[in-house]
């Protein structure tokens, strides 16, 4: 039986040359969809979805098939950014503020280079020996506006071996004498050093014994080697006020090992040797011109006297040459900066440069930068005037010329005076 209404020939074909029209079913019942009015879309038919349609199939984002479409006010889910990302539509990582970053990097280099500072100081002080006692030296002279050093070398042979007094040609002598004396004056008006030769013929003066408390008194024509052989650092330096009548504020002496340390822990001091000259008992033997003295050859050079016509005073102008040398060469930043040359040779002075009591490393540092100063044309070098000879072969000092110089470096005037040899 056919449930089908006949209406008119509707779903049944038809003659007509129209179309069939929809079917009609009593059971079914549509919605009525309002009309909407037709959009112009610009971007419909150029890979845009058209404008308002309230439909969006996914194409143009790649969301055509086996993409869930989020509807119904649902939203996706959140998915963490990668490093150094940030979420879609997020300003992301802030650039790093460089100029912060070098202001905290320069405070800590700063901070670091402090603290090695202080901790080298700290340690070289305690390396320090500071066995002269001046507080030993009676009838000292009045202080002066400069401040002047007693620099000694030593024959010292203390820490030799055997091997080494043979390398450096130093001899087995007992005892210890002083090899090379100088006054270092360092003023604002220049720095000038002045070599005294050992054979100076002085008079050695009443002196309380550093060891013993006993009165002696004055020894007149005498060495000026002669006092430090009878009571050592304090006799020297009480002999050297009173005959020049210039205290005497600081006192360094280095011995032979010492010296030759110093120099091999430097790598080294350059030199330009004038004349060559050789030298058995030294060991000397140099040709002239440019050369690089290690610590044996220095040794030979500022101890030769020999080989020179005027003997003593000779072998003291080489000694204020090669020392102002050294120290050019060792208070310099590649020195003073460079832990594997600085330590070495902090070292390999500190463990046998003998000071007095009160001198500390900045005196130390002062006195080295002086002797540089006088190396680069600060200041002056000279041997103290002489007259003529004395007995014994000794030298005469030229009084009148002494006193004039001792008055300059006193009143922090430049030196005008000059030696004769």
């Amino acid at each position: 039986m056919n449930d089908w209404p006949d209406d008119g020939g509707y779903g049944r074909g038809s003659s007509s040359s129209q179309p069939e029209g929809a079917r009609r079913m009593r059971h079914v019942q549509r919605p009525q969809v309002p009309q909407q009015p037709p959009q112009y879309d610009p971007g419909y038919g150029q890979g845009q979805p058209r404008q308002g349609s309230g439909y969006d199939s996914g194409y143009n984002t790649g969301q055509v098939y086996g993409q869930r479409n989020y509807g119904g006010g649902q939203q996706p889910p959140v998915i963490p950014p990668q490093p150094g990302q940030g979420y879609p539509g997020s300003p992301g990582r802030p650039a790093p503020d460089w100029r912060r970053r070098v202001k905290v990097g320069s405070i800590v280099l700063v901070v670091a280079v402090l603290a090695w500072g202080i901790g080298t100081y700290a340690w070289a002080s305690s390396q320090m020996r500071n066995e002269v006692d001046l507080g030993k030296v009676i009838e000292r002279p009045a202080e002066g506006d400069c401040t002047t050093y007693l620099i000694v070398g030593s024959d010292s042979r203390e820490g030799m071996s055997a091997e080494e007094k043979k390398k450096l040609h130093t001899g087995s002598a007992q005892g210890k004498r002083t090899d090379s004396m100088m006054i270092l004056a360092a003023c604002s008006s220049g720095n000038t050093m002045v070599s005294l030769p050992r054979d100076s013929w002085v008079t050695i003066p009443s002196f309380v014994g550093s060891e013993s408390g006993k009165k002696f008194g004055a020894r007149g024509g005498s060495k000026l080697n002669a006092a430090y052989a009878m009571d050592g650092p304090e006799l020297l330096v009480r002999t050297v006020e009173f005959n020049t009548g210039l205290r005497i504020d600081h006192y360094a002496e280095i011995g032979f090992a010492g010296f030759a340390n110093i120099v091999d822990a430097l790598g080294g001091v350059d030199l330009n040797i004038e004349k060559g000259f050789k030298d058995d008992k030294s060991g000397a033997d140099f040709k002239a011109g440019e050369q690089t003295l290690n610590g044996e050859q220095a040794l030979a050079f500022v101890r030769t006297r020999y080989a020179f016509a005027e003997s003593d005073l000779a072998r003291t102008k080489n000694q204020q040459k090669f020392l102002s040398a050294l120290a050019n060469q060792a208070a310099t930043p590649g020195t003073i900066l460079n832990p594997f040359k600085l330590y070495p040779t902090l070292g390999a002075g500190l463990d046998t440069l003998i000071v007095d009591k009160d001198m500390s490393l900045y005196d130390l540092g002062k006195m080295f930068f002086a002797m540089k100063g006088i190396s680069g044309g600060d200041g002056k070098s000279m041997n103290i005037p002489i007259s003529g000879s004395a007995p014994q072969g000794s030298l005469k000092w030229d009084m009148p010329k002494v006193k004039q110089l001792v008055s300059q470096i006193q009143n922090d005037e430049p030196v005008t005076v000059t030696s004769n040899r």
